[in-house]
């Protein structure tokens, strides 16, 4: 399982549709292999989604996640001015300090 995030932004002037979390969630098809979305606004006309779904390889998990936006976009009408602005799989950059070993 692979947690991709996704950024979607309105156009200038446009704002997030209320309920946006539940219009993402209600176009999530089983096909998609998504397993979990989490739904983060991050401005008026900004948002992340945070799509945990099941793939391969991180290279195949980043393209379902962009194939699932740009069917979101079609699919809800609310949406349909949105653009998205990249998707990959977050790096944890304390995964890769190094530690002290005592």
């Amino acid at each position: 399982m692979y947690l991709v995030h996704a950024h979607l932004e309105l156009p200038a002037g446009a704002h997030l549709p209320p309920g946006v979390r539940g219009l993402v969630r209600s176009a999530i098809v089983d096909g998609d292999r998504v397993e979990h979305v989490a739904v983060h606004p991050r401005s008026a006309s900004r948002l992340t989604l945070g799509f945990y779904l099941l793939a391969d390889g991180l290279e195949e998990a980043e393209e379902r996640a962009v194939r699932v936006c740009g069917r979101l976009v079609g699919a809800v009408p609310q949406l349909a001015a949105a653009r998205l602005t990249g998707a990959e799989v977050p790096l944890v950059p304390l995964a890769f300090e190094a530690h002290p070993v005592d």
